[in-house]
């Protein structure tokens, strides 16, 4: 049987998040705002980003793109090939009128898990195999050094989530993280939510 690449409660990362930190810290409440949208690019973000960020005027912003700027050609016939300067410069000017403002950023690494096997994408539209997801990595490792970039730039934190999946799977192989190398599974979510709340708690 072959794992198939299935939309996902894109919630879990975000309510893990708001229980444990509720669990941790009673005395500093949180107003939590989730304006993630699965398969967005960096270049989506954009076109929402006043309404959905810059109106809120947040404290915090925890920002986690760069995936689908990766594979998109792969999975949509319409699709290109986004170079890593253009993926750069978009997420730049996300993040440059936050910390004009003062605002607190996290940015969290794409990533990529190098499960076996053969996925079907998009029910079927598209067969993801180790050819392909070599062609995502060889892809995907200038956008990681982008964002960290991007941090150091402007003084983000920074989740280094390739590097925490790449530790964990050493033990427990990958698709235990993201049985189809891109989506958490509820251990993944889990993973990702400790590191984040280490980061900022």
């Amino acid at each position: 049987m072959r794992p198939g690449w299935r939309r996902r409660d894109r919630r879990a990362r975000r309510l893990r998040c708001t229980g444990e930190w509720g669990l941790r810290h009673p005395d500093r409440p949180v107003t939590w705002k989730n304006t993630g949208i699965g398969g967005d690019k960096v270049m989506d973000l954009e076109a929402r980003w006043e309404k959905d960020v810059l109106d809120a005027r947040p404290d915090v912003v925890s920002i986690l793109v760069g995936v689908n700027d990766m594979g998109w050609h792969t999975l949509d016939p319409e699709g290109y090939v986004i170079p890593v300067e253009e993926f750069e410069a978009g997420y730049d000017r996300l993040l440059a009128p936050l910390a004009e403002v003062g605002t607190r950023l996290i940015l969290i690494e794409p990533f990529l898990l190098p499960i076996h096997g053969v996925v079907e994408a998009g029910a079927g539209a598209a067969v993801i195999g180790e050819e392909e997801r070599r062609q995502w990595r060889i892809d995907l490792d200038p956008k990681i050094q982008a964002v960290r970039r991007l941090a150091a730039k402007y003084g983000a934190q920074l989740l280094d989530a390739d590097g925490l999946f790449t530790e964990l799977a050493v033990t427990t192989g990958p698709e235990y993280w993201a049985a189809d190398g891109v989506h958490p599974t509820p251990a993944g979510h889990a993973a990702l939510a400790k590191a984040w709340l280490r980061l900022v708690a």
